[in-house]
């Protein structure tokens, strides 16, 4: 297993879409975040093949998300099923991180239903213990309009903080 930093193309590959063009208006936000350095892409591989990604975006519009300076957001957190329950997904989270913060970040924060208690529960555990506010639309879910999409189902804005230091 090696976890390594992806290009906005793999992301593009792995989510289906042959070319930016055709892509949908999540992963076109997706690629051009990472293209522009706002976003990176970790992915976990295995002989060759993607089996997870975890997308970090550094700055957006609400800033309880991603401030730019000390607060980095978490999405997009999947292993393939086949690979699960082997402690891979916590791996990845792990170095993920690390990374942020040598970055400087001080807080990482991360969406979850309580509709899925599986994931609330890997949340807690790697340390994602204080609410931020309850949501109903991702800044990194877009409709055709290139606007948040809004969930029918609230769930919650988690918050972890990864290293001690003033504002």
């Amino acid at each position: 297993m090696q976890i390594r930093k992806a290009s906005g193309a793999e992301m593009l590959a792995l989510w289906g879409y042959p070319k930016l063009d055709a892509a949908s208006p999540t992963a076109r936000l997706f690629n051009q975040n990472i293209a522009s350095g706002n976003a990176v892409f970790w992915t976990l591989e295995h002989e060759g093949s993607l089996i997870g990604e975890l997308y970090a975006f550094f700055d957006l519009p609400d800033k309880d998300f991603a401030d730019g300076k000390t607060t980095a957001y978490l999405c997009a957190f999947r292993v393939k099923p086949a690979f699960r329950g082997r402690g891979l997904g916590s791996r990845l989270m792990e170095a993920a991180l690390g990374e942020l913060k040598t970055r400087g970040f001080r807080r990482a924060t991360i969406g979850v239903s309580e509709s899925e208690p599986q994931n609330l529960r890997l949340y807690r555990r790697l340390g994602f213990t204080e609410k931020v506010k309850d949501c109903r639309a991702d800044p990194c879910a877009m409709d055709e309009n290139m606007q948040p999409v809004v969930d029918p189902e609230p769930w919650v804005l988690l918050c972890k903080e990864l290293q001690e230091g003033k504002e």
